[in-house]
């Protein structure tokens, strides 16, 4: 814990310009952040371009959430605007490349469902015109009741939103739950990068559980009043109307098929607090395609009065997973309650409620999280829990000995002059950030003592990073490489400004050392999971025109002690930002069309004639295209734009830079080459296990093994026993692929392209290595490779492949 805090703490002394980085191990590298740390360094952050602007101001509490996938969601008034961070390769600009999309707000207005459609419209005219002042004007001014406003403001934007686990969607990625701020809670998916699509609309859903049960939680409950009880009227209102929701982990379970093979089969838990203090703990099987996906939904009750925030409280304590819902009052107790997951094995939760803080002291609870971590003086989990209380930090430690659950609280003072507007925390190390109104974030790092734990925390004063500002949300990157912050203009002068302006803004809260350490010690060992990192290391790298040499001499001592892929992966993304830090700007807009294109059409069209010179320049044209044809061949077609290199218009030889950028050209072929083996020898162990004899299958076999064993140079034991193995099953059946368009023979002799005898070219799937001949398939989301859709009559182990990230990047494919 506190190696962790004082890694996280420290910072390392920058270099001043003009000199030069000595080169480290990462052994010393590691020394040299703790030694800072115990120097004193403080954290200092630094700004991150680009500001990215809000075209509508935020809404709701914590409007900010940054998900395990790389989003940032930021609620507003009319959408909720998902910026995606991406590593990108193919960019040689230094600011943080960002994908902007949006959820839109529904046009319409959410009717929570109290009864017949005739029966409450006859109610509301009634409630509307009671001479009794109490109930008018308690309905005419209740925005639950009355939505669509009329004479009032529409309730148009989000009150909340809540990110799933990383691998929930069709694709593996996260869900998007969605509060508007008229009480509809629905889950989002973007399965096509481009749009948002509304899977299920959770509150209708429960609205009519709800009306098919009488509004009776259970059978034993007493019948209450009538629907023109304005009593009743309000509770029907009040327990359906979400508060809150937040995601569970995913939990994984074996399902028994008809043939007794065992499958694995992953769920996930959403609970929604609502008005009244009930809990509904949704339950939803993975992938979550929409409403058939929702294997049940139970409700608990809770007992809170005037309940305000929940979150998920999961421990692990002898490799048993136990949960438990963590509640906040506006009053100010906190409590943890127990969730019964019978459906789920291998899951237990608590025998009573637990109290965490019982006073009344009406600070109200704003924000919970809840960070598990590793006490290293009782050798044992625990869990960390933060609550946001006015002004004030409440943490409660738990931990399970051999006596029970152990429970130590107390409240961190003197954090902040006005109340904390928003709350997040890394769970990687415990680190929790706070932030009041005025532009002041503080960091608390939490060190353990031998009783307890005990924070230490120091102030990052926005001002100093983006001038004078107010903040209304932060939330830290899922590795805790940068802190995003939902600013406006502060004051000038003493004045407020005339126009507020919503911008997201990122600060870091990294150096590059720390995470370059952090990559290469990734117990994750996936780079798409840790784009904030590597996001930094692009920088850098940019920025140097150099990959330092430590990190360097580092990563090669991984690759030969280790030989993991990842490191093969982290080598290529290094050598691809390397290799478009050395690419010489574009002197001419990219978009702006070229007169000389033009010559050379009329030049070449028939019935034109042509001067010498026409002809000439109109030759070295095409002999240029042909020079770049013959550099992509073999490549993707994104990569032929992107990767080919500048032609040398020197006689007597190529400039420096050039010869560098062949360098590095050849050294990028020659790792995505080991990568490519590496997958076809993973693809043709599946093969050999999956297979009888003489079955063919839609993976070219003969045609990987052929193109394994082409290179004299490559002499893989494994592969050739392998190889060996597989063409004896084969039995000298070869199984080639044909043309869909000529029906000639697809020879396997590029692992990007296949080409027939007639020309005809198609795209190989990158996964299955089989050739894409249709015209819909899957793309990288870097663009890096694509793949082909899985259809019906693939097999199981086939369509586990298909679901495989690139193999160049670690990115999902779309």
């Amino acid at each position: 814990g506190k190696m962790a805090a004082a890694a996280e703490r420290g910072g390392s002394p920058s270099l001043s310009a003009g000199e030069e980085e000595p080169p480290l191990e990462l052994d010393s590298l590691v020394e040299e952040v703790a030694a800072a740390a115990s120097a004193g360094f403080r954290l200092t952050a630094v700004r991150r371009e680009p500001a990215v602007r809000l075209q509508h101001g935020v809404s709701g509490l914590e409007p900010l959430a940054w998900s395990e996938d790389h989003r940032v969601s930021v609620s507003t008034a009319r959408s909720i605007a998902v910026l995606e961070q991406l590593s990108d390769v193919h960019s040689g600009g230094q600011e943080m490349v960002i994908h902007r999309t949006a959820v839109p707000a529904p046009s319409a207005a959410c009717l929570l469902k109290v009864g017949p459609k005739k029966e409450v419209a006859e109610c509301k005219e009634k409630f509307a015109s009671s001479v009794d002042p109490t109930v008018s004007q308690t309905f005419m001014l209740d925005r639950v009741f009355n939505p669509e406003g009329k004479s009032l403001p529409p309730m148009r934007g989000f009150k909340y939103s809540s990110w799933s686990p990383l691998g929930c969607d069709a694709n593996g990625r996260c869900l998007l739950a969605a509060l508007t701020m008229d009480n509809r809670l629905t889950i989002h998916a973007n399965l096509n990068r481009l749009q948002w699509v509304q899977l299920v609309d959770l509150t209708e859903i429960y609205g009519e559980r709800l009306y098919e049960a009488s509004y009776k939680l259970s059978k034993a409950d007493t019948p209450r009043g009538e629907l023109g009880d304005f009593s009743e009227f309000q509770r029907r209102h009040s327990m359906q109307t979400p508060v809150r929701m937040e995601w569970s982990g995913i939990c994984t379970t074996q399902q028994v098929k008809h043939n007794n093979e065992c499958r694995d089969v992953g769920s996930v838990l959403l609970a929604v607090l609502f008005e009244n203090s009930n809990i509904a703990v949704w339950q939803f099987q993975l992938p979550f395609l929409g409403k058939e996906s929702i294997t049940s939904c139970n409700t608990i009750e809770s007992g809170i009065n005037s309940p305000s925030v929940l979150s998920w409280w999961e421990y692990e304590h002898n490799n048993r997973k136990m949960s438990g819902l963590i509640v906040g009052s506006a009053f100010g107790p906190v409590k943890i309650l127990p969730v019964n997951l019978k459906a789920v094995k291998g899951y237990f939760t608590l025998r009573q409620p637990v109290v965490l803080w019982q006073e009344m002291d009406q600070l109200p609870v704003h924000s919970i999280k809840c960070i598990p971590l590793y006490h290293p003086y009782q050798k044992c989990s625990c869990s960390l829990v933060v609550a946001a209380r006015g002004a004030y930090v409440f943490w409660c430690l738990l931990l399970i000995s051999k006596a029970g659950l152990n429970v130590h609280n107390s409240h961190v003072t003197g954090l902040h002059s006005l109340p904390i507007v928003s709350m997040t925390a890394d769970k990687q190390n415990g680190t929790v950030y706070t932030c009041s109104s005025d532009g002041k974030v503080r960091q608390l790092i939490p060190i353990f003592t031998d009783v307890a734990l005990k924070f230490e925390h120091q102030l990052i004063k926005l001002s100093e990073v983006f001038g004078s500002v107010r903040t209304h949300g932060i939330a830290v990157s899922p590795c805790g490489a940068y802190l995003a912050v939902i600013t406006t203009e502060g004051m000038t002068n003493g004045l407020h400004p005339v126009n507020k302006n919503y911008q997201v803004q990122f600060v870091t809260l990294k150096t590059f050392e720390e995470a370059a350490a952090q990559l290469l010690e990734s117990s994750v060992q996936n780079l798409f999971r840790q784009v904030d990192l590597t996001d930094l290391v692009r920088w850098k790298i940019l920025k140097d025109k150099h990959i330092p040499q430590f990190l360097q001499e580092a990563l090669d001592k991984k690759i030969e002690s280790c030989g993991s892929t990842y490191f093969w992966r982290f080598k290529l993304f290094l050598l691809r930002i390397l290799y478009q830090s050395m690419q010489k700007a574009p002197s001419e807009v990219m978009w702006r069309p070229s007169h000389e294109d033009a010559k050379i059409l009329i030049s070449d069209s028939p019935g034109m004639g042509s001067t010498e010179d026409d002809q000439e320049e109109g030759t070295s044209k095409q002999a240029s295209k042909q020079r770049l044809c013959d550099t992509g061949k073999g490549m993707d077609i994104d990569d032929t734009a992107e990767d080919s290199l500048p032609q040398s218009s020197d006689i007597g030889g190529r400039e420096p830079m050039e010869e560098k950028l062949l360098e590095v050209q050849a050294q990028i072929e020659a790792v995505e080459m080991h990568l490519t083996r590496e997958h076809m020898k993973r693809v043709l162990g599946e093969v050999y296990l999956h297979t009888w004899i003489t079955e063919n299958t839609s993976i070219p076999t003969r045609g990987v093994c052929d193109f394994l064993m082409s290179d004299d140079g490559y002499d893989d034991r494994t592969a050739r026993v392998l190889i060996g193995h597989i063409l004896k099953k084969m039995n000298k059946q070869t199984f080639p692929e044909h043309c869909s368009l000529c029906k000639e023979i697809l020879p396997f002799t590029d692992r990007k392209q296949a080409v027939c005898s007639n020309g005809h070219i198609w795209l190989r799937c990158f996964l299955t290595y089989q050739s894409c001949q249709s015209l819909v398939y899957r793309r990288c989301l870097l663009h890096d490779s694509i793949a082909r859709h899985p259809t019906p009559e693939d097999p199981e182990w086939i369509k586990r492949l298909l679901q495989g990230p690139c193999t160049f990047c670690d990115s999902p494919v779309f």
